[in-house]
This record gives C-alpha cells, sequence and structure tokens, in this order.
C-alpha cells in the first residue's frame, strides 16, 4: 500500500500543527492529489491554524462573560409552547440557559429527540413505536371504578378501544396488578376486573386503599416517558417525548443511539459519560441562543462547557459548583457569601497568590493579562 502524499508534507509541520489537525487533513485530502498541492493546502491550513489561536495573556475569560452576558440581557424571560400541544412546553431563552449553566438536578421541562433506524423512522412505523414507548398506567385504560361495599368488592372496567389500541388484554393487565393485589381474589372477563377482599367486612379503608395502588401500575412504555409526539424531520420521522429515560430507551434495537439525546445533562453524564455532557451544554446553549437570533461565536460557549467539565463530573457555575473549587480565597469571597470563605481561609491559613484577574482588582493591582503579564528587567548603569 503506498503512503498518501499528505503524510510526506506533514514531517515538515510536526511543530506548527496539532497531531489532531495532521491526521484530519490526511484523511480529508484524496490520495491522488499531487505533492505541490497538498503543500499549498496544508500551508493555508497552518495559517489559518496560527491565526485561531489565542495570544498568551488574552483575557479570554472576561471576554467570553462579557460576550454571553451582552446578548443575554436581550434574552425572552418567558417559555412557549411548543405545536401547541400543552404537555410538551420547552423552557427555552434566559431560563433554560442558567439551568443548564448551573448545571440544576431537576429541570423543568425534560425532553428526548429519539432517532430511529431505517424502517422504522417511517410513518407507518413511528406511532407504533410512540405508543410502545409512551409510559401508560393503569388507570389511563379504566373507564370506570365500582366499589361494591356490600360484597366488598372492586369492579374496574376498562377501556376496550385502548385496550385494542396498545394491544393488552385484561388478563395481562390482571398479571401486571397481581403484586399489589394481596389479600384479594381477582376475576376477569373481557373488559372488566373484579377484585373480591377475603377480610373481615369492617375493614373498608383496604378496598379504597387498593384503587389508588393499582391505579399508577404501570401497564406498558418506559418510566418516565409522560407525551410522545411524532415529527417529521427532513426525510425521516423522530419521535419527541416529554420526560426522559436515555438509558432505557437507548436499549431498545430500533432506536439509532448515535443522534438521539436527552435535554438534562445530569442524565446524559450518568449514561455517556463527560465528554457527551460537555458536547450537550454547547448544542443547548447554542441552540437557545439561535432561536434568539442573537449571535455568539461558539468558542465562548465551549469555554464555559470546558469549565464545567473540566474536573471529571457536571459542575454548575455556582458558589457550590466551578465556584468552590477556585485556588484563590479571594476569587470564591468576591463570589457569594464572602465571610464564610475568608474565616475557613483564615482557620485553614491559606494563601492567595494573585494569580488571576478578580483577587488583584480586589486590591487594587494591575491585573496579569495583556500588558500587565510580562515583566521588564532593565540594566542600571
Amino acid at each position: 500500500m503506498s503512503k498518501h502524499p499528505a503524510e510526506e508534507v506533514m514531517k515538515n509541520y510536526a511543530n506548527r500543527l496539532s497531531p489532531l489537525v495532521r491526521q484530519e487533513i490526511i484523511d480529508s485530502v484524496p490520495a491522488s492529489v499531487s505533492k505541490e498541492k497538498v503543500e499549498a493546502i496544508v500551508e493555508e491550513v497552518a495559517e489559518a491554524y496560527e491565526l485561531a489561536r489565542v495570544n498568551p495573556g488574552e483575557c479570554v475569560g472576561l471576554v467570553s462573560a462579557e460576550s454571553i452576558g451582552e446578548p443575554g440581557t436581550q434574552m425572552t424571560l418567558n417559555t412557549f409552547h411548543l405545536a401547541g400541544v400543552a404537555e410538551m412546553n420547552v423552557t427555552t431563552g434566559l431560563p433554560r440557559i442558567i439551568e443548564i449553566f448551573d448545571a440544576r438536578k431537576e429541570i423543568k421541562t425534560p425532553m428526548m429527540e429519539i432517532y430511529l433506524k431505517s424502517p422504522h423512522n417511517q410513518l407507518e412505523n413511528i406511532k407504533k413505536f410512540a405508543a410502545k414507548i409512551k409510559e401508560t398506567l393503569f388507570g389511563d385504560l379504566v373507564s370506570e371504578y365500582a366499589l361494591d361495599i356490600f360484597n366488598q368488592s372492586l369492579t374496574v372496567t376498562l377501556n376496550g378501544g385502548l385496550l385494542a389500541d396498545y394491544g393488552l388484554s385484561s388478563a395481562d393487565l390482571l398479571k401486571l396488578i397481581k403484586t399489589k393485589i394481596k389479600g384479594f381474589t381477582a376475576e376477569s372477563t373481557a373488559t372488566t376486573i373484579t377484585l373480591t377482599h377475603k377480610g373481615k367486612p369492617e375493614e373498608l379503608k383496604a378496598l379504597y386503599n387498593l384503587k389508588e395502588k393499582i391505579r399508577v401500575v404501570k401497564a406498558r412504555g418506559l418510566k418516565g416517558i409522560k407525551q410522545v409526539l411524532p415529527v417529521k424531520r427532513d426525510e425521516e420521522y423522530i419521535v419527541l417525548t416529554s420526560g426522559t429515560n436515555l438509558k432505557d430507551v437507548l436499549d431498545l434495537p430500533e432506536v439509532d443511539g448515535t443522534r438521539t439525546f436527552s435535554n438534562d445533562v445530569h442524565e446524559t453524564f450518568e449514561v455517556l459519560g463527560v465528554e457527551a455532557a460537555r458536547q450537550l451544554v454547547i448544542n443547548e446553549v447554542f441552540k437557545v441562543i439561535e432561536e434568539q437570533g442573537l449571535n455568539i461565536d461558539i468558542r465562548h460557549i465551549m469555554l464555559v462547557a470546558d469549565i464545567m467539565c473540566v474536573s471529571g463530573t457536571m459542575k454548575g457555575i455556582t458558589r457550590y459548583g466551578v465556584v468552590s473549587e477556585k485556588a484563590s480565597v479571594l476569587a470564591r469571597a468576591s463570589f457569594e457569601t464572602p465571610i464564610k470563605h475568608i474565616i475557613n481561609a483564615a482557620l485553614e491559613g491559606e494563601i492567595d497568590h494573585l494569580t488571576s484577574v478578580v483577587e488583584n482588582v480586589m486590591i487594587n493591582q494591575p491585573v496579569p493579562l495583556g500588558t500587565g503579564l510580562p515583566g521588564l528587567v532593565t540594566k542600571m548603569r
């Protein structure tokens, strides 16, 4: 197998380009290309790469904070509804950005976008799949409950149409609730289930409790997926869900795991790891910003995502998350609860080396950025 012409050229660029960029060029350039053309391509890439690098002493943190904060003031504060479906509203705008950057455990509108492998992503199959994953409780399939106090029985009449839609029978449902009905005998007909109490006639409370107990038994679907909405995207259909359960959805054979995602950062971190969570932070923030018609360079968002994930776990930008890990006492004190930080630092005898921006501003010194970074040494006569 002959060597790729780009590999020869790359040897001269070992110092100028990172290994990842060099490999990407080798993968992207066809092997039939002449050496001169490769050299021209690589030279352009090298120039673009050098221009893209940040100068030493550039205050990337401040620039990013300002670039995100300033358009953030123009964001809408309210949330809007998606496609007129009341259950499928989505948090957008500033509340959503705050939710992501704080790395909240409980988000307001958890949702997933589930992409399917062909042929499941076509119109005739998508509805079946959506019905299969939607969490259906026993109570959703009941049309009426009848309590017979004299015979101490509870008769549940099921909705025949819904049973047929879901491909369930009363016998299947009886199996599901078997574990919950200790102390009762059960019989079922085509559309009813009758549960009769075995105990003393005084114990009416058990009958009432039973109704509440069986109502919330999961009849089918995945836990946590409250609503499903099949939607057309380009040439295929996908399923939007209200509520998330990434782990179980990715286990399904029809699902395309490479594109399916949940908007819950912590869930993504637990199921797919920190790299996926970092990418989700970038994508979700960028989506909100685009929807609002604002324009923020993605590198500013990437910096925030990096800071949230740099420790290998998801840390929000809060006093309990990223801020609590700062090396500088004064930087921690400048954020929130200053007295607590200063007292703790005094008790531990901490030293602040004043290496960053905030702490130098606080004590009125030039900050170690830009022209404040280098020191000049001059020879005296």
